[in-house]
């Protein structure tokens, strides 16, 4: 299983790797030049349409606008604006943030025009419900012969359906909930659980009307709990801005030396970081957009290019800069690294620095500790940067941790996992955190008490819950499209129950796949909204000349 997890690791980093980051960026880039810069052209017109000024009830479809733009939110509003920017500030440091902006502004364009191909290209049924995306808009807009293209998307979204969204959303939840309020974690499954399948399988109608009022609700108490944050500390805004510009595009050595020496490594994990937060071009959004209430596809296209504008312009915005302004995006908070997060760490002998680490051979050898302490000078070093005033630690009986005694070996700078699985051995010492955990520490930083804790907490669990919803419709319009609605009710059931798994157990060869299907999802998106760019750009020209002649 260690042979498979390394192979499908080699995957994905492959497939997120920089042939994923040119792609979307680069049909970004051509897309907002081929149609004459949508993103800031139609702006103030979106939120007219967002706020139902053209908005139909005979039209066909399923909801409205602002249902269809929440629904779409609740999938991409998720751990990824908590956790996601305070990994990409953790491995690209401040200058990383720049780099989302840029990939959600031209992310917008490539949103317009996947967003418009889904819902001008959908299917309305007899009963008057719709189904559309990328699927439909490879089949109908490139034609047949394409159907197996269309099949490989919708296989790739059924399958990140299962995993990402719903599995590690169900564990992180469970794992919040169990750190901060002592809840064990299959509780917390059967509860997700329940809220999700009441909710799904009202489908996209119910979905909708969930979704129009959690997205705001949920968005509002993080928005506000971080300008809360920003207000207390706002003499650190504009020096925060500063470190965010000028290390864009130069080195930042707190991030660590070789990791971090060049600006391109910045730019990689803003990048990748932006993408994943937003998922433009990814093809998911078109989905939920294509059941929308209008007849004009423009019109929607419109709404759901304001999606990368709210995710990452203004909600990774604000996490990055609680991050950058309260200074713990390069501290070491203290930490227990067990299980199998001690396969991150490196032994060394002797003293390493983030400027030297590549250059020192790993430590292999016997390892003589007495009372959490190694006899001798070792340094142990953990993705960016060394592991302070570390202890060798053991869970005893009752689950408390106590100082080690004894032998650990370690084999090529790795300590040994059947050695560690034997003693229940764990690291205990200051390190630089990532994910939610130092979204969590820029918060409590930044208020008084635990509220900011709580904050980051409520946010983790409301998140998750919005993207378990939403991708349960992405993933039953694409098991529709491959077997029918017959398999419609079957899958729901299934993505209910995988929740509940989610929660209990530590999946990650089912993580791993997820996110290689995920990113699998772009290339035949990317390739049907090329073709068809010339469409939209004829559809625009209409809408903005004969529809709408004021936005000329």
């Amino acid at each position: 299983m260690e042979s498979v997890q390394v192979i499908l690791n080699a995957i994905s980093n492959a497939v997120w790797g920089w042939v994923m980051i040119i792609l979307l960026v680069g049909t970004g880039i051509y897309l907002t030049l081929r149609l004459g810069f949508p993103q800031f052209r139609f702006f103030r017109h979106s939120w007219r349409v967002i706020l139902g000024h053209f908005d139909d009830p005979d039209d066909e479809g399923d909801i409205n606008h602002f249902q269809a733009l929440s629904a779409a939110l609740s999938a991409t509003i998720g751990i990824g604006n908590i956790a996601g920017v305070a990994t990409a500030v953790h491995w690209g440091g401040p200058g990383a943030l720049f780099w989302m902006w840029i990939t959600a502004l031209f992310g917008m364009a490539t949103k317009y025009t996947t967003c418009t191909l889904g819902h001008k290209f959908r299917t309305i049924h007899p009963d008057g419900s719709a189904s559309g995306g990328p699927m439909y808009s490879i089949e109908r807009g490139l034609g047949s012969k394409w159907k197996a293209l269309a099949i490989f998307f919708a296989i790739c979204a059924l399958i990140t359906s299962l995993g990402t969204p719903n599995l590690v959303q169900s564990n992180t939840v469970a794992v919040s909930l169990q750190r901060d309020f002592g809840i064990p974690p299959f509780l917390s499954g059967i509860v997700m659980a329940a809220v999700v399948g009441l909710v799904i399988l009202g489908g996209i109608k119910r979905i909708g009307r969930v979704a129009s009022r959690l997205v705001p609700f949920m968005a509002t108490i993080y928005v506000l709990g971080a300008l809360i944050i920003l207000g207390v500390n706002y003499q650190h805004i504009f020096p925060a801005f500063g470190e965010i510009f000028s290390k864009a595009f130069t080195r930042s050595g707190e991030i660590g030396g070789f990791f971090g020496s060049a600006w391109i490594f910045t730019l990689t994990w803003g990048v990748k970081r932006g993408l994943f937060s937003n998922e433009a071009g990814l093809g998911s959004a078109p989905i939920a957009h294509a059941a929308a209430k209008t007849k004009e596809s423009v019109r929607e296209g419109v709404v759901a290019m304001i999606g990368p504008f709210i995710d990452t312009i203004v909600i990774c915005t604000l996490t990055g800069l609680v991050l950058v302004s309260t200074g713990v995006w390069h501290d070491k908070f203290e930490d227990v690294i067990e299980g199998p997060y001690l396969e991150e760490l490196t032994v060394y002998s002797g003293p390493v620095t983030p400027q030297n680490v590549k250059t020192k051979e790993p430590y292999s050898g016997l390892l003589s500790i007495q009372q959490g302490k190694p006899e001798g000078n070792y340094s142990i070093f953990h993705e960016t940067g060394t592991v302070d005033d570390y202890t060798f630690e053991k869970k005893d009986a009752a689950g408390a941790y106590q100082k080690f005694s004894g032998s650990v070996m370690v084999e090529d700078g790795m300590i040994s996992r059947a050695q560690t699985s034997g003693e229940n051995l764990a690291i205990v010492g200051k390190v630089a955190l990532t994910g939610a955990e130092l979204t969590a520490q820029g918060f409590s930083r930044g208020l008084p008490g635990r509220w900011g804790n709580y904050i980051v907490s409520i946010g983790v669990i409301l998140f998750a819950i919005s993207t378990a919803l939403a991708w349960s419709y992405y993933g039953d319009r694409s098991i529709e499209y491959i077997v029918g609605s017959a398999g419609v009710i079957p899958y729901r059931i299934i993505y209910v129950i995988f929740i509940f798994i989610g929660s209990i157990v530590t999946l990650n060869l089912v993580w791993t796949f997820a996110d290689i299907a995920m990113g699998l999802m772009a290339f035949p998106n990317l390739i049907a909204t090329l073709f068809l760019s010339n469409k939209v750009g004829q559809w625009t020209k209409i809408y903005r000349n004969v529809k709408h002649p004021e936005l000329k």
